[in-house]
């Protein structure tokens, strides 16, 4: 395989966990009975340009299919997130009804309905039937395509530029990640911007976060990679945050190369940081994989103690990452029972791979379980202050990673 930017040979293996279904194929009760697709879940790194990639198995088609099961709207924090964002851009942009707003992967609406309240003309593209159908609720129009440069084009040539163009979490998941970002490039008015949240590699490594490792995630991306896409296209990063989403995220700031907008400072000191922790050392990550694999043993082994016991473990959040997880630690419901999710799409499925049920959040009150493994780590803070009843009942709430922890 090469480099899906530079198209360097890869030679060398960053994580290898076996083999695993996609994170976002959940299970209904007549697919028990049915085989199980697996794909190889290797991630290669690119010793040219730095980008951390899986080896080429999935299709992006077979991932992300019509009754996807991820639904933004469900963590009330990331609401918040997008709420937050909107009103900043707004400002920032002076957007009105004059404006046009496009999101790229608008999932369920849960960023534009800020927009659409705001008198804000946009568009959301997002190919998964379910997510789209509940965003056109909030009277946002989508798109049900996959995004690249021949829609970009499409677009600029029914006249539908955008001052903003958005993607959250979403440049990790497409596969042909150059002509991703000369679609945002094409659609792009000559003095508008692009926002792309994704997470950080650099927190990634930093963290030993491998469960956010998954077949819809087709690269794993640092500052300094994306900086090098953008400039192979002819657009310019000139601003970065640093995000606590995620476990560690980035929001870039894109322009057209050739923009006016001053490069701000936040640009070279996060590319020095990234210098500094070794991103563009090859050492950096080859020990990465031995870390990994503590974390799956000290669950394992947390989980194995816990039975033997005779305590009662539970899981809370049927998330990407605690699939993840689970498949590569081999976790079935002889350990883990059983997974709450707030999600109505995902309650009365089964997690893939392991097949745990996964619940309404109402049945962790009746089982009274000892301990609740949040999965979602991510927004352990939300889903504790949701479930405190539990805690009062003498529950603990346990966390795997960075490492495991008891909290």
């Amino acid at each position: 395989m090469n480099c899906r930017h530079c198209g360097a040979p890869l030679q060398h293996t960053f994580l290898d966990l076996g083999f695993a279904p996609p994170s976002n194929a959940y299970l209904t009760v007549e697919d028990l009975s049915r085989p199980e697709v697996y794909y190889p879940l290797k991630v290669k790194v690119c010793d040219q340009c730095w980008l951390v990639q899986t080896e080429d198995y999935a299709k992006a088609g077979d991932l992300f299919c019509p009754d996807y099961a991820y639904f933004s709207s469900t963590s009330s924090s990331w609401l918040g997130h997008a709420a937050r964002y909107a009103a900043t851009m707004r400002e920032m942009l002076g957007l009105d009804s004059s404006s046009f707003v496009v999101e790229v992967a608008s999932n369920d609406g849960y960023l534009l309905r800020n927009f659409v309240a705001a008198g804000v003309p946009c568009l959301g593209i997002e190919p998964t039937e379910s997510t789209a159908a509940a965003a056109e609720k909030f009277g946002i129009p989508v798109l049900r395509e996959f995004f690249g440069e021949a829609l970009g084009q499409r677009l600029s040539a029914e006249g539908k530029k955008a001052d903003l163009v958005v993607g959250n979490n979403v440049l990790a998941h497409v596969p042909d990640i150059n002509d991703f970002v000369r679609g945002l490039k094409t659609v792009l008015k000559p003095c508008g911007i692009i926002t792309l949240e994704f997470p950080h590699l650099m927190r990634l490594v930093e963290h030993t976060l491998f469960d956010t490792v998954y077949h819809e995630h087709f690269s794993y991306l640092s500052l300094y990679t994306v900086s090098r896409i953008f400039e192979s296209v002819g657009l310019r990063v000139w601003n970065v945050e640093e995000l606590s989403t995620h476990g560690g995220s980035l929001r870039v700031y894109g322009c057209h190369a050739d923009d006016s907008r001053i490069s701000q400072p936040s640009v070279a000191a996060l590319l020095h940081d990234e210098a500094s922790h070794g991103l563009q050392r090859l050492e950096s990550y080859l020990d990465f994989q031995s870390r990994a694999n503590k974390i799956k043993d000290d669950i394992l082994t947390f989980l194995i103690n816990q039975k033997c016991a005779g305590k009662k473990v539970v899981g809370y959040g049927a998330a990407a990452k605690g699939n993840t997880l689970l498949n590569y630690a081999g976790v079935k419901p002889d350990l883990l029972p059983f997974v709450c999710d707030a999600a109505e799409s995902k309650q009365g499925k089964f997690m893939p791979g392991s097949h745990i049920p996964i619940l309404d959040p109402e049945a962790m009150v009746a089982a009274q379980p000892d301990f609740v493994l949040i999965l979602p780590w991510n927004i352990v803070e939300e889903v504790q202050k949701q479930n405190s009843a539990l805690k009062e009942r003498g529950a603990q709430f346990v966390t795997a990673l960075p490492a495991l922890v008891i909290l």
